[in-house]
Order: C-alpha cells, then sequence, then structure tokens
C-alpha cells in the first residue's frame, strides 16, 4: 500500500470535467487534496511556483499530473514535453486524460513521456469505475518518487 499522501494536480479546462474528475476521486476515497488548474500556462505555473503560485505552500508537488491534452493557450502536448524536459519535473508521473483517441497523439504522448494515456469515458459511471482504477495503480499500488 502506497503512504504517499501527496497533492494530485488535475490541468483540466472544462468545469464539467473538472467537477465529475474531483466528484469520481472523492467517492474512491482518495485521501489526497486535488489542486486544479484551467490551462496548460496556470499548470506550468503551478509547478514552476510563478505568478500566483509563488508560495510552495499553495503549489505543493504533486504526486501525479492528471493533463488534458486540448488546453487554451499551452496546451497539454506542450506541458507533457515542458515537464519531461525538466530533472526536477521530470519523475513526476503524468496520466493523459483526455478525449482523444486520435493515434497521433497516443504515440506522441508516450515518446514524450506520458506514463499513461486514459480516454475519458463518456458516462460518469463509466468515469467512476476508470478512476477507481486509477486510484487503485497509481495511488494505492505503486511506489511514487518523492522529489525535493
Amino acid at each position: 500500500m502506497n503512504e504517499n499522501i501527496y497533492p494530485i494536480l488535475l490541468v483540466e479546462d472544462s468545469p464539467e470535467d473538472t467537477e465529475a474528475t474531483i466528484r469520481a476521486f472523492k467517492k474512491a476515497g482518495v485521501p489526497q487534496p486535488i489542486f486544479h488548474c484551467e490551462n496548460g500556462d496556470e499548470g506550468l505555473d503551478f509547478l514552476y511556483r510563478r505568478g500566483k503560485y509563488i508560495e510552495s505552500s499553495q503549489a505543493p508537488r504533486p504526486s501525479v499530473i492528471l493533463l488534458d491534452l486540448n488546453l487554451p493557450g499551452t496546451d497539454g502536448r506542450e506541458v507533457l514535453a515542458e515537464i519531461k524536459k525538466d530533472e526536477r519535473l521530470r519523475t513526476i508521473p503524468v496520466l493523459v486524460l483526455t478525449t482523444s483517441t486520435d493515434e497521433r497523439d497516443i504515440e506522441k504522448c508516450y515518446q514524450m513521456g506520458a506514463n499513461s494515456y486514459i480516454k475519458k469515458p463518456v458516462d460518469f459511471d463509466s468515469f467512476l469505475r476508470a478512476v477507481e482504477r486509477l486510484v487503485d495503480y497509481w495511488l494505492r499500488f505503486v511506489v511514487l518518487p518523492r522529489g525535493e
């Protein structure tokens, strides 16, 4: 059992998907706090502790990053590339959580270092089951790096 209680970072622009994700994690009994960023630029600010996230208490190192691909501004592909090229951030698992099933996106994300590529189920019950499996694996079974 993984005792890691570091927070989860959700980078998602859709309010509906954000709400569904947070509800599903709570329903799955996840004790980790979930921090939410609405776009790629804000997600990078969180990770690099810039702008409104300058205080480390406002932006603790996440145990896992849930990343949507189709974000306004700096999109998820660019965020993933930035994370995986940074020596301090690259060990944080990045789980791409998206509606895209484009084979080019899947291949590119894995080439850039994504740890998982998960297609968002459409209905909430299927989404909840997917989140429960994700939680069991990434937050209860896997031993995650502590970083910093």
